[in-house]
């Protein structure tokens, strides 16, 4: 492990930067032709940093024009591709892209101007996800609809509220705890290990060859460091320093920069506003706070309890906990919050008798409607904690890995629909990436709904579905990686009434 500051004493400091600042920028920018940005979500915990934003579930383009019609500067779109094999997430990627430009055609002509858009590719602030063939898509699709080329395509994984930092193009991990302080390489962590999206590499340069089999040589990846990020105080001329390095960039050239801070993220933003005022077409592959500062964003504070069901009246049942993540994080929180919450029935959906039951006629069939029935009986004294078992199946074949994943967040979601539909809880918690997604677009059937901001500083979003069985329902996203040991008993403590 490598200590942070003394990383960072090699580096200019960081220069404070109004969120005012960069939204006047994008202002001024939209003044004339309104820009919006579509922001393909690979699982839904992107939303995480953001608020009062518009998402949507499914992607057609009446879809696409109710979103553009809450006249908000971006969209998120839950495509779930994180969970889809490669062929399976560049058609949904596809798709989404020319639905959206569809639906702007179709506004411009409704609203008799023009509506630009830029499209955000948001995946994992730990490097998993499908890379590089998710912004080769959408920058294939953008030239196949519109003729435009993109120049460059900027990383920005840094996720600086949860802890991944990237400083000299290397992008880390934050300690917590006893090791607070300390930076650990990403490649060096558990996640780098992931069945589906492993890799080796913590310089993203030498990340995007890896991951690009070398079609992107490390050389050729432009890196914007902290050097260029702080370049100066006044953050004009840092704006146009950026813009100059990212100039040489032509035919989706990579471009990584460094990010510790919100600040670091709001210069950033500010230079990509530059170099777009001059002309370059960009697209973006980045963690969840980039959109926040890209759109100039103020932080939003944590909801409170009372806040989260503003405008609702929440029911007198009990909280459904859905824990679907395997890593160790979340084992951790699913720990600390069933010693903690006495009240909760724990109810555990087995998945070696799930995989099992894909041979054994019925014998799935059976497994779930026993944990229906027992999760619809304890909703109506107090909290329920449904959890797959903690045994994780491994295999070394990336698609069976997938299709594991997929039966498992199937049952998932047939036990919260059913749940939903039998007896509706006070407030629905998805905790993973997968199983989040999966528990938004079919177990509570959202299509539309807003994000009315975080649960906790800077991470765990709430939805407020518009539509569909769940509405006024608060669902909480909460990614499988994010948190410290008591972030999912914090939450809970929050909504429920009986804790």
């Amino acid at each position: 492990m490598t200590l942070e500051a003394d990383i960072l004493a090699t580096f200019p400091a960081e220069v404070r930067i109004p969120a005012r600042l960069v939204a006047d920028a994008v202002a001024a920018s939209s003044a004339e032709t309104p820009r919006m940005l579509v922001v393909l979500d690979d699982d839904p915990t992107g939303t995480q940093s953001v608020a009062d934003l518009p998402v949507l579930t499914r992607w057609e383009v009446e879809d696409f024009i109710w979103a553009f019609g809450q006249a908000k500067p971006a969209v998120y779109v839950l495509t779930n591709t994180r969970s889809l094999d490669p062929a399976e997430a560049a058609a949904r990627n596809e798709e989404v892209v020319r639905n959206a430009l569809a639906a702007a055609g179709s506004a411009d002509a409704s609203a008799g101007s023009s509506l630009r858009l830029g499209f955000v590719s948001r995946s994992d602030s730990t490097l998993r996800g499908h890379y590089p063939l998710e912004p080769d898509v959408i920058a294939a699709t953008v030239a196949d609809v519109s003729g435009e080329a993109t120049d460059g395509v900027v990383l920005v994984p840094a996720f600086p509220d949860a802890g991944r930092v990237t400083i000299g193009g290397v992008h880390y991990m934050r300690g917590t705890g006893d090791a607070a302080g300390k930076l650990t390489p990403v490649a060096e962590t558990e996640f780098a290990k992931d069945a589906s999206f492993g890799f080796a590499n913590s310089d993203m340069t030498k990340y995007v060859e890896e991951k690009s089999q070398g079609r992107f040589a490390a050389e050729s990846v432009i890196v914007l460091d902290l050097n260029i990020i702080r370049a100066s105080a006044d953050p004009q001329i840092t704006a146009k320093a950026i813009a100059e390095a990212i100039e040489p960039a032509t035919n989706s050239t990579p471009i990584v920069a460094d990010i510790v801070t919100e600040n670091d993220l709001r210069a950033l933003s500010l230079g990509l506003e530059e170099a777009e005022r001059r002309g370059k077409k960009l697209l973006y592959r980045v963690g969840p706070p980039f959109v926040r500062a890209r759109i100039g964003q103020e932080i939003r504070t944590e909801l409170t309890g009372a806040e989260a069901y503003a405008g609702n009246t929440p029911s007198e049942a009990g909280g459904l906990i859905v824990v679907g993540s395997h890593v160790g994080v979340t084992t951790r929180q699913l720990k600390a919050l069933t010693e903690q919450h006495s009240a909760a029935r724990i109810v555990e959906i087995d998945v070696e008798k799930l995989v099992a039951a894909e041979t054994e006629t019925g014998a799935g069939d059976a497994h779930l409607d026993q944990t229906v029935d027992t999760v619809v009986e304890a909703l109506r004294g107090g909290d329920v904690i449904v959890h797959t078992s903690r045994l994780l199946i491994k295999t070394e074949d990336a698609a069976a890995s997938l299709r594991i994943a997929r039966t498992v967040s199937a049952a998932v979601v047939a036990v919260v629909n059913r749940t939903l539909k039998t007896f509706p809880p006070r407030f629905v918690i998805a905790k993973g990436g997968i199983t989040s997604s999966d528990v938004a677009a079919h177990g509570l059937e959202i299509r539309h709904a807003i994000v009315r901001g975080p649960m906790l500083p800077g991470i765990v979003s709430l939805w407020e579905p518009v539509d569909g069985p769940a509405k006024g329902i608060p669902y909480i996203v909460f990614a499988g990686n994010v948190g410290d040991d008591q972030s999912l008993a914090d939450v809970t403590r929050k909504l429920s009434n009986t804790f």
